[in-house]
């Protein structure tokens, strides 16, 4: 069996718990790939992983390699293959007697922990690793950890593929068709409620996703407040943040990267934009993506683009700045 090295952070979670199992079972990596992973989480909870390690040894696959834990961010990405960046400060957490409630606060924050986190990897993991933030806020914690891993080599993702099969299972309902027969799904933008899911480009069997529902009202009025808000909705629902179904895009994210996209489909994720649509060189912005199996990834190009799609994104690209403005100091 060949091998790959991989680490997450914020291992100690509800996301990495459903998310542990499904890297080291053969379904992400493949049956011939065996998988040494590294746990990393924060000192006052890193002995919990203990008994992790002790359920993911008793799962028996056949693809676990290693399994270790540490609270040390550098032993953590040393020779990663993929590192996924799970870890974060959520909002409504205490933190030095305050509460984490304003999205200001939550920028600043998590844009220390991704500091030291993009540093790490920098120095690190290995030359051509590959960086997935799955971790709020996901797009500016990326754009700081790739600013700060000053390695250009180093491919980092911001997670969207969440937004995209809640987008794919909202037309699948509305259309009263299985999810597999929805293809082409872009998340423009942030991984927030300002994300343009896209239905114009999207495609139902084929067709596109909007002639097949034939309901203006319902695709510019109730589809997008259905994806953009379906965090919250959970939430309201579990008590909880979305844990299974984010491990989930996780795994659809690195399978999508690491294998070749059909000629006929792409996936969205969040990148480094070269300018691709007008968006500002170097934001990490949600786009429709292909790759070639090899570590190449591409954007999309001449997707057309309407008035209501081009207002959506460009509402999505305001809020990127304003965040990036907020953390300016920590970009240099």
């Amino acid at each position: 069996m060949k091998e790959i090295n991989v680490t997450v952070t914020g291992a100690a979670g509800q996301i990495a718990y459903s998310l542990l199992p499904r890297l080291i079972s053969g379904e992400t990596y493949g049956e011939n790939t065996k998988v040494n992973l590294k746990m990393v989480e924060i000192p006052q909870v890193v002995e919990r992983l203990e008994g992790t390690i002790m359920e993911l040894i008793d799962c028996g696959f056949e693809q676990t390699g290693s399994l270790s834990s540490t609270d040390d961010i550098n032993e953590g990405v040393k020779d990663a293959d993929w590192v996924l960046l799970v870890g974060s400060i959520p909002r409504g957490i205490v933190v030095d007697g305050k509460k984490i409630e304003e999205r200001s606060d939550l920028l600043r924050i998590n844009g220390g922990i991704f500091t030291g986190q993009g540093k790490a990897v920098g120095e690190y993991a290995k030359e051509n690793a590959k960086i997935l933030v799955v971790g709020n806020p996901a797009n500016t914690n990326a754009l700081i950890g790739k600013t700060k891993s000053n390695n250009p080599n180093q491919e980092w993702f911001a997670m969207t593929a969440l937004d995209a099969n809640r987008a794919k299972a909202q037309l699948a309902k509305r259309a009263k068709c299985d999810i597999s027969s929805v293809s082409n799904m872009t998340i423009w933008g942030n991984h927030s409620p300002t994300m343009y899911p896209d239905p114009f480009n999207a495609k139902i069997n084929g067709v596109s996703a909007v002639e097949v529902i034939n309901d203006k009202n319902w695709i510019e009025n109730e589809y997008l407040p259905l994806v953009q808000q379906r965090g919250k909705a959970v939430i309201d629902a579990r008590g909880a943040s979305s844990a299974a179904s984010a491990a989930n895009a996780v795994i659809d994210t690195v399978k999508a990267v690491d294998n070749v996209t059909r000629p006929d489909d792409w996936f969205s994720a969040a990148i480094a934009s070269d300018g691709s649509y007008d968006v500002p060189e170097g934001l990490i912005f949600g786009y429709p993506l292909k790759s070639n199996g090899q570590g190449k990834i591409e954007i999309v190009q001449n997707i057309e683009l309407n008035d209501f799609a081009k207002s959506k994104i460009k509402i999505t690209i305001e809020e990127l700045l304003s965040e990036k403005a907020a953390v300016e100091d920590l970009l240099t």
